[in-house]
């Protein structure tokens, strides 16, 4: 292969999120066309104002009935390590104390030592629910019961009831369950969307496995996301106490409404730590309202790839300020390419509504029901304009717990001035190495110089330079040629890496004589 030396070109990385791409539909139930759930709305904000609260027994009172200890059943060959202690099979619990990979390796590859088990026994998790029809539909997590044979719901006076599950939603850790009862003591939902910092929370689930509880605390944080804990996330941040058991309980609010479904938490020992998260009820309701009613969830495909907003990025393309998203790349036959959107177009709200971020527009996007025309307000060359896209349905392709926390876990650089990088052109032995699609054309960074500021920017081998100052990039060749011609401060640089399309600004180096 031939290889190109250039000391102009460079960018930073920069964590991309492709909407149309990772998107995934749940695990799905059946199809059907049931009647929508009667759900006992509330959406008016708690009071700020009033005198001080010396006891929420009330409000305990009122709600703790309707919180269900859910006990799921499946079977799976047996694991010395779990003692028969049910806890340990809450995934919740077994992020911190389940078995280390040598010892999964060894079990797993007896011909490396380690001993084939094939004996199965049936393994039992603990988690809570949240009862919020009267006759019988249940709120809980997705990991409380995913691959489970039997599900077994017990309410807080004791009766017992096997529950189905209705469908579940892997990328939003949530699921429905429906137990045959009927008069049941149905928990009235809140508005999320009013959730202020410093409002106080009631949290109330079956931790460790010691019956129901009930912690208080404060709402930390809110919108908290890039956790690598599910595909999309919105989660409520609170130091309400939640431990392995109260996964699928109830987050409430002072007047006693559901606001959020207890889902995972941070910690160093498998404990409370102070930080635990929630699922917003208003994500939580569009989609378990979708799942009784036609037993999946269908998505809205817009077909782009957004990145976050750089200072450097608004500075270049005359933004007031970060806010929105912007275009790296258009899906060809996506909604998005017959609407005219392109690269390097920025997104600041959706059918009004304002985008702060990447992720953001991928969360709108997502609980917006394909077929909908929406209108985004667009900033293309420092003018704002509307276009009106209809979406299109998220494809099937079903995306792991480990491939989204990869995604999200993408290394984030500064930008930096760049040199040092060789490039060259694409042959057919390197798409076949790199995964590079046929589509793609432009140079292929083939080295990079380990002391060079493209290293450390985060610059390596495998990357395609696809257009340098908007100018396509269709070879090596190319690339050298347009770098030399580069003026100004700064080039702007489209560049392919597996991980999805970046646009990236490039501190110019001046040329040394």
């Amino acid at each position: 292969m031939r290889r190109l030396t250039t000391s102009r070109i460079g960018w930073s990385l920069v964590a991309v999120l492709a909407l149309g791409t990772i998107f995934t539909n749940p695990v799905q139930a059946k199809t059907t066309n049931n009647p929508p759930l009667k759900l006992k709305v509330e959406s008016q904000p708690v009071s700020k104002e009033g005198s001080k609260m010396t006891s929420f027994a009330p409000v305990i009172k009122k709600t703790s009935p309707s919180v269900v200890n859910i006990y799921s059943t499946k079977m799976v060959r047996s694991n010395p390590n779990s003692r028969g202690n049910p806890l340990y099979n809450d995934p919740l619990f077994r992020r911190f104390f389940g078995q280390n990979p040598e010892e999964e390796e060894a079990e797993e590859n007896p011909g490396r030592g380690g001993r084939k088990n094939n004996r199965t026994r049936p393994e039992q998790s603990l988690g809570s629910g949240v009862i919020v029809t009267a006759d019988g539909y249940i709120m809980t997590n997705n990991h409380v019961v995913d691959g489970a044979d039997e599900i077994q719901v017990v309410l807080q006076g004791g009766r017992e009831f096997k529950a189905k599950v209705v469908g579940t939603d892997a990328p939003t850790d949530s699921a429905v369950l429906k137990i045959e009862a009927t008069d049941l003591p149905a928990l009235t939902l809140g508005n999320s969307d009013h959730l202020e910092v410093g409002d106080i929370v009631l949290a109330i689930g079956n931790p460790f496995g010691i019956g129901q509880t009930v912690t208080m605390g404060i709402i930390s944080a809110i919108g908290r996301g890039d956790l690598g804990i599910t595909a999309y996330e919105d989660f409520i941040q609170t130091d309400a106490s939640i431990n392995p058991g109260s996964s699928g309980g109830a987050l409430v609010d002072t007047e006693g409404r559901l606001i959020g479904i207890n889902t995972a938490i941070l910690s160093r020992t498998g404990g409370n730590q102070g930080v635990g998260f929630a699922v917003p009820i208003n994500m939580a309701r569009g989609v378990i309202e979708r799942l009784a009613s036609t037993g999946k969830v269908a998505r809205g495909l817009l077909g782009v790839k957004p990145d976050r907003i750089t200072a450097e990025q608004a500075k270049y393309f005359k933004l007031k300020d970060q806010t929105g998203a912007i275009i790296t790349e258009v899906s060809p036959k996506s909604p998005a390419e017959e609407a005219g959107l392109k690269p390097y177009d920025v997104i600041t709200e959706v059918s009004g509504k304002k985008v702060t971020d990447d992720r953001h527009l991928r969360l709108i996007i997502s609980q917006t029901s394909p077929g909908t025309t929406v209108v985004l307000k667009v900033i293309r060359d420092a003018k704002e304009t509307d276009i009106k896209v209809k979406l299109a349905e998220l494809g099937a392709r079903e995306i792991t717990r480990e491939e989204t926390k990869e995604i999200i876990e993408k290394e984030i650089e500064k930008p930096d001035s760049l040199d040092g990088v060789e490039v060259g052109d694409i042959s057919a032995q390197d798409r076949r190495d790199l995964g590079i699609p046929s589509d793609i054309k432009g140079a292929l960074v083939t080295d990079v110089n380990e002391d060079s500021t493209s290293w450390k920017a985060g610059i390596r081998p495998g990357q395609v330079i696809l257009e340098l100052d908007r100018k396509l990039v269709t070879n090596a060749e190319d690339a050298i040629k347009q770098s030399a011609r580069a003026k100004g401060s700064q080039t702007m640089a489209r560049v392919w890496t597996r991980q999805g399309t970046r646009i990236v600004l490039i501190e110019n180096k001046k040329t040394e004589k």
